[in-house]
């Protein structure tokens, strides 16, 4: 919300300086994001009128004006400005002026000068000169009734300032100059004094027919037809200054008065041509199908959600969003309709965002406009237009269908001191409710004493009880509630040892070389199809794009857009990570936290590797990453767990080249490259590799346990077999620890070969075993029996053929 400041003070005027209200406004709920005067600081500027335009004698782009600027002798001015012209009035500099200067905090003062022979007394000013804006294409032009030699700066009010503030969703009503007086006034106590607004004279008996259709998305429809306006009448600078300084720009006259109104009271209005109406209006739902040219050139079609006002052609606006520009009011209007309508919230909200656009009038609507405003509305606009324009005004038309109901909210007083941490008497609450226009009763005594508030028309923020403990802390003052330690003990608790963290996971895989990475919950609908094989899943009922309609159960679309992101900007080798929640219908483990109305949110973590599987260096030759690199990887990331991989599909993976990633014989998540069909869709230069596990498993480990280092010296052995192609190497190793003899300690595979000197059909292992004993040195026949037991058992359990 942006106004200046004489506007909210022509309203409420506070004995606080501008730094005062702006901090008392922050303080309050109200953060004031900035409070920047209109104007930089300048002296000695005044209304110059320009008498006489000759050209320079000496220069063929300058002009010699003689200006009065109020002293006893007109000046004269060497001007460069194209559009300076004779009977204009203009800023103009005098000698000794000091102008803002091209850095910030700097000024320059005007000194008299010749210009090509020509003795120059002063300087015609542009908006630059002065500071206003980069505008220094001609002079700023002010309006013929300016006083000559008046100080510009008073002039234009130059001395005001603009304040900016970011208002929390929930208040509406101060998205208003009104609103925000009516906070201050009582902040401050400060008498308000609200704009008049007394009924206008009908001077005719012009009607136009409206009708509600469906109550349920509109409660009130407001109108009152105006004819024979001046649409070509200008606006009052005092007006359009004011709409500036808030942020809008000037349009036409009937426009702007709706603008006004809107800004000043709060209050959304709309003016339609009457003679481009027919039949009578009607507020309904949209039809699938109709379509609809709006007033900024976009073309919609409306759904069977979406709240539209119609006419006999159909529809001609969008309810509480934007008019259409089949009836829109122009220059060339002379008969208008004035609307004041109230919208239900719901059937408004999200509808603009919809559509791919966003207005003032939809921003106040969706969050709630005072449904008792309507008349107040057309009677305020209707005088501003017969000011400005002219006209013969009817009779005001108020349909009503159905308003919101306003029940009482009750606040228990002490239930307001606990929350707030101070005893704030019932008199004090009972003041505080006074001065916010809040009509209350007060019931009980002691610790049963009770406020039953009813919320006015313009506060749809106050539905429950913390919503009026949160007006009492307000007004009582944030900086007033002391600063008290906390009462109960801060305990240390210990980290149980069989359970990891999040935070721990992603120091681990951060350590393996990924960067991580934090993408939306919600994606694009393809991306689930593609990376997920989800055909049904979960929507969002608002998105705020298009594009991202869907809750995500998957994190792998997101890892592949991310590469393709840094693809894209010429990275070579990418390596990122995320931790966060995926949304599932189906049933859930049972360590799945956050399971609401069915939808399971666990927490997984994925990653993605692309382009050398090392910084280029000396040495080691380039290659590229591999399933081994980030099968080793996810391994490190579960160490001490280990974790066990089987060939299986997944949709967003190469058919021959994924697998299933298992803990404890229970699947967890997924390894592979990325399928060439999406490599060729994202537009990658490699294959990815991709993974995605449940955290939760990876969170427990078990407890560790405590080993007495070997006092005796461990023997190695290796064994090289010769198994066939198909047997999973897994398999073989399972096998081998569960049958091993006491004296090995591990067996692990150290070398696969396939090639010259190799059957076809087959493939050679080499295992190397450690062997130990922890009560003695081991003899050489007990070396040779353990490993002739695994030799034999390879043998006869896998029909390997051993080399020598």
């Amino acid at each position: 919300m942006q106004f200046p400041e004489s506007w909210l003070r022509s309203m409420v005027d506070p004995a606080l300086t501008t730094q005062e209200l702006a901090h008392l406004l922050t303080m309050a709920g109200f953060e004031v994001e900035s409070c920047d005067p209109v104007a930089p600081a300048f002296s000695k500027v005044v209304v110059g009128h320009v008498r006489t335009v000759s050209k320079h004698p000496n220069a063929d782009r300058l002009t010699v004006c003689q200006v009065d600027a109020g002293l006893e002798t007109p000046l004269t001015i060497v001007c460069g400005a194209p559009n300076v012209a004779p009977g204009m009035k203009v800023p103009c500099a005098l000698v000794g002026a000091s102008l803002p200067g091209d850095n910030a905090g700097k000024h320059s003062e005007l000194k008299a000068a010749t210009m090509r022979g020509v003795e120059s007394q002063g300087m015609l000013c542009s908006e630059r000169e002065l500071g206003l804006s980069d505008d220094h294409s001609g002079l700023l032009v002010l309006d013929s009734q300016a006083p000559i030699g008046a100080d510009v700066r008073k002039h234009l009010a130059l001395d005001d300032h603009i304040f900016t503030i970011k208002l929390t969703p929930n208040r509406a009503d101060c998205l208003s100059v009104l609103g925000v007086a009516r906070e201050v006034a009582a902040l401050t106590r400060a008498a308000l004094s609200l704009p008049p607004i007394p009924p206008v004279r009908n001077a005719s008996d012009a009607l136009f027919p409206v009708k509600i259709s469906d109550p349920d998305g509109c409660g009130r429809f407001t109108g009152r037809a105006i004819r024979d306006v001046n649409a070509h009448a200008v606006t009052p600078e005092w007006m359009r200054r004011r709409l500036e300084r808030a942020g809008q720009r000037s349009i036409s006259a009937l426009v702007d008065v709706t603008n006004y109104v809107m800004l000043e009271l709060g209050r959304p209005l709309h003016v339609y041509d009457l003679d481009k109406l027919s039949g009578h209006i009607d507020v309904r739902w949209g039809r699938s199908g109709e379509q609809l040219k709006l007033l900024n050139d976009q073309v919609v079609t409306l759904e069977s959600d979406v709240l539209a006002i119609t006419d006999g052609s159909g529809p001609i606006g969008l309810a509480g969003i934007m008019g259409g520009d089949s009836t829109k009011a122009d220059l060339d209007s002379h008969h208008v309709f004035l609307e004041a309508a109230f919208f239900f919230p719901d059937a408004i909200a999200g509808r603009a965002r919809r559509f791919n656009f966003a207005s003032d009038a939809s921003h106040r609507f969706e969050r709630g406009v005072d449904f008792d405003s309507n008349i107040a509305g057309i009677e305020r606009a209707t005088q501003l237009i017969l000011d400005i324009c002219g006209g013969n005004p009817g009779p005001v038309v108020d349909t009503i269908a159905r308003l919101p109901d306003r029940p009482s909210v009750a606040m228990r007083v002490a239930r307001a001191q606990q929350t707030i941490g101070v005893a704030i008497p019932g008199d004090v609450i009972g003041d505080i409710f006074t001065r916010l226009a809040l009509p209350s009763s007060r019931e009980g005594s002691g610790a049963g004493e009770v406020f039953n508030v009813t919320p006015p028309s313009y506060r749809f923020d106050l539905q429950i009880e913390q919503d009026l403990v949160e007006e009492v802390a307000r007004l009582y003052g944030f900086e007033r509630i002391p600063i008290r330690p906390p009462v109960a003990a801060a305990v240390m608790r210990s980290q149980p040892e069989t359970q990891r963290s999040l935070h721990a996971l992603r120091s681990a895989i951060a350590a393996a070389d990924y960067l991580e990475v934090i993408n939306f919950s919600f994606v694009e609908p393809q991306w689930e199809e593609e990376f997920a094989g989800n055909l049904n899943p979960i929507r969002l009922l608002n998105p705020i794009a298009s594009q991202l309609s869907v809750m995500r159960s998957s994190l792998l679309g997101g890892l592949v857009a991310n590469l393709q992101y840094n693809v894209n900007r010429r990275a070579s080798r990418v390596r990122v990570f995320e931790v966060g929640r995926v949304f599932l219908r189906t049933p859930g483990l049972p360590e799945a936290p956050l399971e609401v109305a069915g939808i399971r949110q666990p927490v997984r973590i994925g990653g993605a590797a692309l382009g050398l599987a090392l910084e280029e260096q000396w040495g080691v030759p380039a290659r590229g990453v591999d399933f081994f690199d980030v099968k080793g990887d996810l391994e490190n990331l579960a160490s001490p767990q280990a974790l066990r991989f089987e060939p299986a599909a997944h949709p967003a993976l190469h058919p021959g080249r994924s697998a299933r990633v298992l803990l404890e014989g229970r699947p967890i998540g997924w390894i592979g490259e990325l399928h060439p069909r999406w490599q060729e869709k994202y537009e990658l230069p490699a294959a990815a590799i991709l993974f995605e596990v449940d955290a939760a498993p990876l969170q427990q480990v078990a407890l560790p346990v405590a080993r007495p280092v070997p006092r005796f010296p461990a023997v190695n052995r290796d064994i090289s077999v010769l198994v066939a192609e198909t047997m999973p190497i897994q398999a073989i190793l399972d096998d081998l620890a569960l049958h091993k003899p006491p004296l090995v300690e591990s067996i692990r595979l150290f070398d696969l070969y396939r090639g010259p000197g190799v059957e076809n059909g087959r493939k050679s292992l080499a295992f190397r075993v450690l062997l130990q004993d922890t009560q003695k040195t081991m003899t050489d026949p007990e070396v040779e029996s353990a490993v002739a037991q695994l030799r034999e058992r390879l043998v006869r359990q896998f029909g390997a053929k051993l080399r020598d």
